[in-house]
């Protein structure tokens, strides 16, 4: 079992994408939101689940995809650190995952 902890940077990407989303709709907003947590949720049990981030190639450094979205987290002992999450069409610095 894993322990899931938010940065900051990760918190306010997802307040962001959520606001951009609300523009639009705030139901699919708020859907987006619980769609995020429930996957980091599944984080808990399965913290080795996500794929390597191909720009980073460290194991500790992996991503869950959900839909056009890369939930980024490096795994580290018994926490799953969610580090950024990111539209799929941008570019991923590898830099900002130290």
């Amino acid at each position: 079992m894993a322990e899931v902890r938010w940065t900051p940077q990760a918190a306010a990407d997802l307040e962001l994408i959520a606001e951009f989303i609300a523009h639009d709709s705030t139901h699919y907003a708020s859907l987006f939101v619980i769609d995020v947590l429930d996957a980091v949720e599944r984080l808990v049990r399965f913290p080795e689940s996500g794929r390597i981030v191909p720009e980073k190639n460290d194991p500790k450094v992996r991503e869950i995809i959900l839909g056009n979205y890369r939930i980024v987290y490096r795994r580290r002992a018994d926490v799953a650190e969610i580090l950024t999450i990111q539209h799929g069409a941008r570019l991923l610095d590898p830099a900002q995952l130290d």
